[in-house]
């Protein structure tokens, strides 16, 4: 009997090429598949709710898995974390109904983008981290980047090379909040473009930097023009941090 398996995991992207299969890159999906066949003994195919590029990392991230093996979903869970390497952990796994499909039925998406601020340097958060040296006024960046909130054409903040139909997305809410030496930035959306949060990340840093007047966001995004936004963020630093079904 045909089940489809929904499996939220969480990964450190930093030694992977993305989500999505590659020729001649190790990524996310072969390393999961590579798992699933050591254990079920098939190569079965798998449905991701979202890219996600090279060296960026999940908090959560789900998907399923259409099989006709009886595995229990905890017996699942245990003995793929047992499988899989230590950047990669199984986090939940429930039977939904076969027409489900983790991309096409998710509702929104969530990212955080993570900053250690200050003008130390640390080796240790290198791969997790965008380390940025000039000091950031959380609160004020946040009430900037509000104008950025609502149903928007966001072309001026989509890198080249993404193929959609629409540039037009919905942003529900953008926070930023200091704790300590970090600054987080948090995006929620019914969907993102492509490279979209790190852009929106890199031109809210260069308003900081004072490399874009404060008043300058939504002239960019009126615009509707890649050039006149900041400059991409590094993919370190951004998290998929919750999917919305």
């Amino acid at each position: 009997m045909l089940r489809n398996l929904l499996v939220e995991m969480r990964y450190n992207g930093a030694a992977y090429h993305g989500y999505q299969i590659q020729k001649n890159a190790l990524t996310i999906t072969e390393v999961v598949q590579d798992a699933i066949e050591a254990i079920l003994h098939r190569r079965e195919p798998i449905v991701g709710c979202s890219r996600t590029d090279t060296g960026v990392h999940a908090n959560s991230y789900f998907f399923n898995m259409k099989t006709a093996c009886g595995i229990p979903e905890e017996k699942f869970i245990m003995v793929m974390n047992r499988e899989l390497p230590k950047d990669i952990a199984i986090l939940s796994c429930k039977e939904v109904p076969l027409d489900f499909h983790s991309r096409y039925d998710c509702k929104g998406k969530e990212y955080i983008y993570k900053i250690f601020n200050t003008a130390e340097k640390d080796p240790f958060q290198a791969d997790l981290v965008l380390q940025h040296g000039t000091y950031i006024d959380a609160e004020k960046l946040e009430k900037i980047a509000q104008v950025l909130v609502g149903r928007h054409d966001f072309t001026s903040f989509c890198s080249l090379g993404g193929k959609v139909e629409s540039n037009i997305r919905t942003i529900d809410y953008i926070k930023i909040w200091r704790k300590g030496e970090y600054v987080y930035i948090k995006v929620k959306a019914d969907g993102f473009l492509y490279h979209m949060v790190r852009i929106i990340v890199g031109t809210l840093l260069h308003i900081n930097d004072g490399k874009i007047p404060p008043d300058g966001l939504g002239k960019i995004l009126e615009k509707r023009d890649r050039n006149f936004a900041g400059k991409t963020a590094p993919p370190q630093g951004l998290y998929l941090n919750q999917i919305i079904y």
